[in-house]
Parts: structure tokens; sequence; C-alpha cells
């Protein structure tokens, strides 16, 4: 595997592991040969398990370099959940490294990010260099940045924690009855059936005369007047009655 271009990587993963391994003085002195080694191509077919790395280097002969690593501590893990709070909502921000700048740290932090310390390190390789760190197994260390350039993900299947975790602990916080909008009452648009344990029937409400508002009586009939009609006759002489 070779990476690309000059950098041994270029994206937030595979920087990160890089700065990590350069941070402690145990690896420092015997990185370089290694970059070398790797940029020449000399680690081929590098695999990423849970907890374990796998590669064979070709030196003088092909050796076989193996390198285990302690998973991620549980308190640890529940810990980034929980300081995250929420804040990882989708998976491609994650894995490209677009996060907030608390977050980034906490993930970078040297000695309690979620990068191993090199206790958390075991090497192994089949060359007769005695250095636990030797030129082949810097060089694997390497490699490794450069595939998390290109798989990410196998950041979190090497630590054996399940990224997904961190979405749904966004869509808890996001589901929480105190995150939102502030509600005029404790109950207001709560689901009473699920609040309270019971079946809660839908009834119609009875309509109410608005307040304020005075519906108009109706006015009584009047009755009708039986009053003498007067009735002229052409022949009969004015204002007599019939």
């Amino acid at each position: 595997m070779l990476p690309e271009g000059r950098k041994i990587a270029t994206t937030f993963w595979g920087k990160a592991w890089c700065d990590n391994l350069e941070a402690y003085s145990d690896f420092e002195n015997r990185l370089p040969r290694g970059r070398s080694y790797l940029t020449s191509g000399s680690v081929l077919d590098l695999q990423i398990r849970a907890g374990k790395i796998m590669a064979l280097v070709q030196g003088s002969r092909l050796y076989k370099v193996t390198i285990n690593i302690d998973p991620l501590s549980k308190a640890r893990w529940a810990q980034f959940k929980k300081s995250s709070g929420g804040s990882i909502t989708n998976l491609l921000d994650l894995l490209q490294g677009k996060l907030s700048k608390d977050i980034l740290a906490d993930i970078t932090t040297k000695g309690t990010g979620l990068f191993p310390s090199p206790k958390e390190i075991h090497m192994n390789c089949s060359c007769p260099d005695w250095a636990d760190v030797c030129k082949h197994v810097a060089a694997v260390m390497y490699g490794i940045g450069t595939r998390l350039d290109s798989s990410p993900e196998l950041f979190f299947t090497l630590r054996d924690v399940d990224m997904q975790e961190l979405i749904s602990e966004a869509g808890k916080v996001a589901a929480s009855p105190l995150q939102g909008k502030p509600q005029k009452t404790a109950l207001a648009g709560a689901d009473l059936s699920e609040l309270f344990g019971v079946d809660i029937e839908d009834v119609a409400p009875t309509p109410k005369a608005r307040r304020g508002v005075t519906k108009p009586r109706a006015k009584p009939s009047r009755p009708a007047k039986h009053n003498a009609t007067t009735r002229i006759d052409k022949g009969s002489p004015r204002g007599k009655t019939r």
C-alpha cells in the first residue's frame, strides 16, 4: 500500500492517528524509518480488525507484523458519548471529522482521547530486530493512518466500539422532553395515554357559548288585531259604516 501524494495522511482520522503516534517519545526515535518503508511500498496486505492489525512488510525478506490494540474501555466510551451531548447527528460528519472543537479535542487529547496510548499497543514482528518498534512495525503503524484516510470507519472497528451508538445517543437527546421549545404547561402536547399508562378515549367537547356574547331573545308574536273594517260604498254617504 502507498499513501497518496507526499503526505502519509491527509484527512482528520488519518492525520490524528499519525499525530498521536508522534506525540509519544516511546515511538519518535523509530518512526522515521517506518515512513520511508511505507512510502517505498514495502507494506503489503494490511488488514484491520477489532483490536488487531496484521500486515506483511518487505525488507531483506518478507516479515509478518502483528499489532494488538486494547479495546477502548467501556467507561471511556460511555463518557465520550455523554460528553458529546448528542451533537454527533450523522455518520458523514463523524467520518469526515466535521465536529465541534470541543469534541475534536476530546477525541484527540493525548492519553485520555479515543486514540490508544503506547501501553495499549502490543507489537510483534518476525524480523530479528530486538526493538519493540522496529522499522517494519513503524511502517505498519503509519500504514494505519493511510488506511484511515480512505476508510475512517475502521478506527471504530479497531477500537472495538460501535459508532452507530453516537447517532443513537443524539436521537435520545433530541427526544428528551427537556429539549426543544419551552411548553406553556408541563403536559402541553404530551401523550397522556402513554404518560399515565391508561387508555384515554377522545370525547367530543360540548359546545359552549362564547363569553361576552348574549344570544338575542326571540320577539313574542303579537296577537292579530280584530279591528272593524271601515268600508265606504260608492253609493253610501261618506262616513257611514257597515
